[in-house]
């Protein structure tokens, strides 16, 4: 996914055109398929999701985004990467209605070239930035219990805020190239989500990239963390009869983030390297495309699982939900 800034080189043109078929990643489960069952399977599926998700989504994560707001005058760390997560899922939610437009009208585009980019674009920061964010919440709680005093450091909020700067404008530059790509398919404008079976082999490399960049590092990242927090809550010296409130808070979050890597991200991953490397084989393509549907719901589901880990593992976060229902 990280991709150098393209220059006036001879090849430019070339890498353009490279460009230009990135965004099919984010929706590689999508090649036009004369299967009529396959087509009906996920004009059926995707709509369904995507607008529960929507309303998941937006009522959790826009409650979630004012409950951050309202604790942000206590300045603590890990909010700090909550209230960004939020943010994100919030931005990328917006966008699902449209997703489920274009299934409902037969993969039909009628939003425009630009909307479409973006609705793209909104996928790749998302599904990233989420990833990187909950990498980040895993040090952090990992860091509170192996290195307490190190910890110290880390709550102060001008790191948090230096590191989500960071993620927010890496992944948005890495993926800018995509609103500037134009259609998936220049011949068929009316098309905006759709894989092209010629373009496979070049998105082969670049998945691999984005694969290990993406989510191989921040996943075995999340896996250490877990292994680690758990050994130094076995040792004799932790206590025992009650588990203080950060220890409970660094279990559940390593916890819950390690599932929704298991549930969203990592089917994801797999099928969409499997489906790019087998998609020539015709009885395996349709198999793999059913597969890639439901793994592409799953990895949208994680805008909706967010706010469970906000409610359990998030800094006075129950506390301050309840206050607010009690008014």
């Amino acid at each position: 996914m990280m991709v150098p800034p393209i220059t006036g080189s001879p090849k430019t043109s070339h890498l353009i055109e490279l460009v230009s078929e990135m965004r099919q990643i984010g929706s590689f489960n999508n090649m036009s398929d004369s299967d009529n069952n396959t087509d009906n399977f996920k004009y059926a599926v995707y709509p369904t999701i995507y607008l529960t998700i929507f309303a998941l989504g937006a009522f959790g994560n826009g409650l979630s985004v004012y409950v951050f707001l309202k604790l942000y005058r206590k300045k603590i760390s890990v909010n700090v990467f909550m209230l960004n997560l939020a943010i994100s899922d919030l931005l990328f939610v917006w966008t699902l209605p449209f997703r489920a437009t274009y299934y409902l009208m037969n993969s039909v585009w009628v939003f425009g070239n630009i909307f479409c980019r973006i609705v793209s674009y909104s996928l790749y920061v998302n599904m990233y930035c989420s990833i990187y964010f909950l990498t980040a919440l895993s040090i952090v709680r990992f860091v509170a219990i192996v290195h307490p005093f190190k910890h110290l450091k880390l709550t102060a909020v001008k790191y948090p805020r230096i590191i989500c700067a960071v993620i927010w404008g890496s992944v948005m530059t890495a993926s800018s190239v995509l609103l500037f790509s134009g259609n998936t398919s220049p011949e068929y404008p009316e098309k905006c989500l759709d894989l092209q079976r010629e373009s496979i082999q070049k998105l082969l490399t670049l998945n691999y990239v984005v694969l290990v960049v993406g989510f191989i590092l921040p996943f075995c990242t999340i896996i250490c963390c877990y292994v680690l927090v758990i050994k130094t809550l076995l040792k004799p010296r932790a206590p025992k009869a009650k588990i203080r409130a950060s220890h409970k808070k660094a279990v559940s979050t390593t916890v819950i983030t390690l599932f929704m890597f298991l549930l969203c991200f990592l089917p994801y991953h797999i099928l969409r390297t499997v489906y790019l490397v087998k998609s020539d084989e015709d009885n395996l393509s349709k198999l793999l495309t059913k597969g890639a549907v439901i793994a592409h719901c799953l990895a949208a589901v994680n805008s909706c699982l967010d706010p469970v880990l906000y409610y359990f593992a998030g800094e006075n976060f129950k506390e301050r939900l309840k206050s607010i229902y009690k008014r």
